[in-house]
């Protein structure tokens, strides 16, 4: 069991998870605030048809490639959300809902349609539905990395700008900042974020790792920053406990293993966390009936 853990080609497959992690925590705290949690679903969804047709035109499984066709699908299923949304009386999740079946159901389609081709059936493109952090080669786990502290880099190093153009965008506006520069970016950090996750966590369950660490985070704190800070902390070691379990488990698909351990965090969370837990809130209402039985 150990062996597996200690050989190089995992721990660079740990690594690779953690920063992953690290970076969906990140960005899902910009879309917590942003009140957009829906919008990483419906684009992780929205990525498997590019993923799928990159494999159809190139014919072979290059990861980079891949994580092209990925973000060229999502960034399309998000123009189409802002258009129905600007032309139509759709609100806004209705809009996200629809892209979101519609793509996952076309993305479903093209890789029935794969795996019936004479070289479809060795492509390993099913494991972009659960995710199998466990297969990736070396080349695979570089680009994810390399990508991975771009984004965390790109938070970091504009973390002023993040917090105002969150929390006051007028203000934002009034300083300078580029609300519409600053949509795009934050679009392209969401859209990368999904497609070097697919891999590892899949379609289906990246939005998860976007989403449990960020809403964690908010039980233990009101700081912007250190709900970054938490977010990320949660994010990283889901991403390593889940993939080590999925390598111990030979073929276990990776993506609900993290998600299972970003899940217990929440629970902890819900329970203990300082801010509005339930332990605290029970707490606070114990001391408040007792307050009033005195003042009686």
């Amino acid at each position: 069991m150990w062996s597996i853990l200690l050989s190089s080609n995992t721990q660079w497959v740990l690594v690779s998870t953690l920063m992953l992690g690290v970076a969906a925590g990140c960005v899902g705290t910009l879309s917590y605030w942003k009140k957009q949690s829906l919008m990483s679903d419906a684009l992780a969804h929205a990525a498997l048809p590019g993923v799928v047709i990159a494999f159809i035109i190139l014919g072979e499984k290059n990861l980079f490639i891949l994580i092209l066709g990925a973000a060229a699908s999502a960034l399309l299923g998000a123009l189409f959300i802002q258009w129905i949304q600007s032309s139509t009386r759709v609100k806004e999740d209705t809009a996200m809902g629809m892209i979101l079946s519609v793509f996952f159901g076309l993305g479903i389609m093209l890789l029935t349609i794969v795996n019936r081709m004479p070289s479809g059936n060795q492509s390993g493109l099913d494991s972009f539905i659960f995710g199998q952090a466990a297969v990736m080669v070396r080349s695979d786990v570089y680009t994810m990395l390399g990508l991975a502290l771009f984004i965390i880099i790109m938070i970091a190093f504009m973390f002023k700008e993040w917090k105002i153009y969150l929390f006051d965008a007028a203000f934002a506006q009034g300083l300078g900042l580029s609300l519409k520069g600053m949509n795009m970016l934050y679009t392209g950090l969401l859209v990368t974020t999904i497609v070097i996750g697919i891999q590892a966590v899949g379609v289906i369950l990246i939005a998860a790792l976007l989403i449990i660490p960020s809403v964690s985070a908010r039980y233990w704190t009101q700081s912007f920053k250190w709900m970054l800070v938490i977010s990320a902390s949660i994010g990283g070691v889901s991403g390593v406990v889940g993939t080590a379990i999925s390598a111990i488990g030979r073929g276990l698909p990776t993506g609900p293993f993290i998600v299972i351990v970003a899940a217990s965090f929440f629970v902890i969370s819900l329970i203990f966390g300082k801010e509005k837990g339930l332990l605290i809130k029970f707490i606070q209402f114990k001391a408040q009936q007792k307050r009033v039985g005195n003042s009686i």
